[in-house]
Parts: C-alpha cells; sequence; structure tokens
C-alpha cells in the first residue's frame, strides 16, 4: 500500500506534512511520531490500520518535512493537531502517539476532550519525570548524540549493527531511520537542530501527566514496552512506566492496558502487527 503524499498549511502559516494512508470509510485515526523522528515510524503499522480506519501519520512542527518554527510547547504542537483535524474535517478522532507523541495526544485530549473520540498511548505520556529525576539527568538522558556531517555509510553502518534493530533490518526500515535527517553530499544532518530538540525535551520533563489524566474524558490506550535487561536504570524506568499506568488507571474514567512484553521502545517498527491488532480490538467498537 502506498500512501498519499500531502500537505496542509494551518491558519498560524506552518505547513504540515502528512501521509494519508486511506481508509476514508472508517474513522479517522491519527498517528503522531515521537521526538527526532517522523511519521515514517509508523510505515509498518499505518497499513494494516487503514484496513479499519482513515489513517493518516503526521510530521509534526520540526520534524522531517513539515516546517520548523522554532517554538515547540505543548499548547503549540496541540493546537496545530486542533488546527489539521479541523481543517481536514476529522470527526471524533483517535489519537495514536507514540512517544512524545503520546504526551502530545494525552496533552490534546485534556485540552480538547471534546474533540477525541479516544486517544492511544504508546510507551510514552505515563511518567511524570519531574517527580522521578532532575532536569540535570534527565537532560543528559535526552541529549542526542552529535551526527552533523557524519558520512552516510558510517551512519547507515553504525544504525544496522544496533542491537534491537539488527534482527529487524531491512532496506524499507533504513529509508524510514533516514527520513529523519537530511542527507546532503553524502552527509547526514539532523532535520531537527539540538537546541530544538533540548527544547522539546524539557516540555517533556516538565509536563504534569497526574494533572492531565484528570482533564480526559475519553478512553485510553496505554501500550507499555518491557523488556528485561541486565542494566538498572532500564528496570527503574520500567517501574517509573508501570507506577504511571497505574496512577492514571485510577483517575481515567475507562483505560486499558495491553503491555508489549521484550519489546524495545520503537515499538511501531518491531511490533507492527501486534500493536495494530491492539489499537483495533480497542478502538474499533467506539461507538461516539
Amino acid at each position: 500500500m502506498t500512501p498519499e503524499d500531502a500537505y496542509l498549511t494551518l491558519p498560524a502559516s506552518i505547513r504540515l506534512h502528512y501521509l494519508d494512508w486511506g481508509g476514508s470509510g472508517g474513522r479517522p485515526l491519527v498517528l503522531l511520531h515521537g521526538l527526532a523522528s517522523s511519521c515514517r515510524i509508523w510505515d509498518f503499522t499505518a497499513p494494516l490500520l487503514a484496513e479499519h480506519f482513515h489513517t493518516l501519520a503526521l510530521d509534526q512542527r520540526g520534524h522531517s518535512l513539515s516546517d520548523k518554527p522554532g517554538s515547540y510547547t505543548f499548547a503549540e504542537v496541540t493546537g496545530d493537531l486542533a488546527a489539521f483535524t479541523e481543517a481536514l474535517g476529522l470527526e471524533r478522532p483517535v489519537i495514536t502517539g507514540h512517544s512524545w507523541g503520546a504526551g502530545v495526544a494525552l496533552s490534546f485530549a485534556a485540552d480538547h476532550p471534546e474533540t477525541p473520540a479516544a486517544i492511544a498511548l504508546i510507551d510514552g505520556g505515563f511518567v511524570e519525570r519531574s517527580s522521578s529525576q532532575t532536569w540535570e539527568h534527565a537532560e543528559a538522558m535526552m541529549r542526542p548524540p552529535e551526527i552533523d556531517g557524519v558520512p552516510i555509510d558510517t551512519f547507515v553502518g553504525y544504525m544496522r549493527k544496533w542491537p534491537d534493530i539488527a534482527p529487524i533490518w531491512s532496506d524499507q526500515l533504513k529509508e524510514m531511520v533516514l527520513s529523519n535527517l537530511e542527507v546532503r553530499d553524502g552527509k547526514v544532518y539532523r532535520r531537527l537542530p539540538i537546541p530544538d530538540h533540548m527544547e522539546i525535551a524539557r516540555e517533556i520533563w516538565e509536563q504534569d501527566t497526574s494533572l492531565l489524566w484528570e482533564r480526559v474524558r475519553c478512553p485510553v490506550l496505554m501500550v507499555p514496552a518491557i523488556k528485561e535487561s541486565g542494566d538498572p536504570r532500564s528496570a527503574l524506568w520500567t517501574q517509573a512506566k508501570l507506577q504511571g499506568i497505574e496512577t492514571a488507571k485510577r483517575k481515567l474514567k475507562s483505560a486499558t492496558v495491553v503491555p508489549m512484553e521484550d519489546t524495545i521502545h520503537d515499538v511501531p517498527i518491531q511490533r507492527p502487527k501486534e500493536l495494530a491488532q491492539a489499537i483495533i480490538d480497542f478502538a474499533g467498537d467506539l461507538t461516539s
């Protein structure tokens, strides 16, 4: 299945790029990527969802082929999403976000409670980071490596050796990862500069999820990635996610949790079939 490549200029004069995967007869479903990612992370999952929903994958501001206005608060990003759904006439959409995109979906549901029919949070939006780690710790964890000017062959060679990526490596996955970057003269460059990346990271750290849950009125699907490792930091992070989910379940009117066992953070890449099925089971029978 080949999606329609499209652009939409919002009233704020920001042009957003998105992929329309079809399924126009079904309920609208909008897919949001994570920080420093792109709409292409959904390439494996979106075709499966398009069999049930009108599926659209959005490049959020600053990312991939969308405009880069230089400001990235949750209020601005959720404002983009509100304008996007309104301009395309997407009534009662299901908003599905991965990582930072999950935080955007949560914030959107809290700020626009009458708009989404449901939201799905894929390994993100669970943890109130500022209560579990200092900004100095979070800043060190979330700062990306300096890769501007690295030869593409060197970057790809390194990328295909990532322990969790090597078993599922393919030419399509290579294209998906490279969509996050600009390639010039045989070298790779970040589309989202590191200062902008860190502005978003600070927004993620400051997001008060415990207050947002109380303002959400629609059903919520939470899909945490669970992967055992010998790293105590990883174990602590998994524990923080599960504790955040328990807090959310106490505050939400309707919550469904589908853990993805033995799965890396990039669930849409590693478990597209399982993830699509979880979303279909959750959102396929929505009545409002």
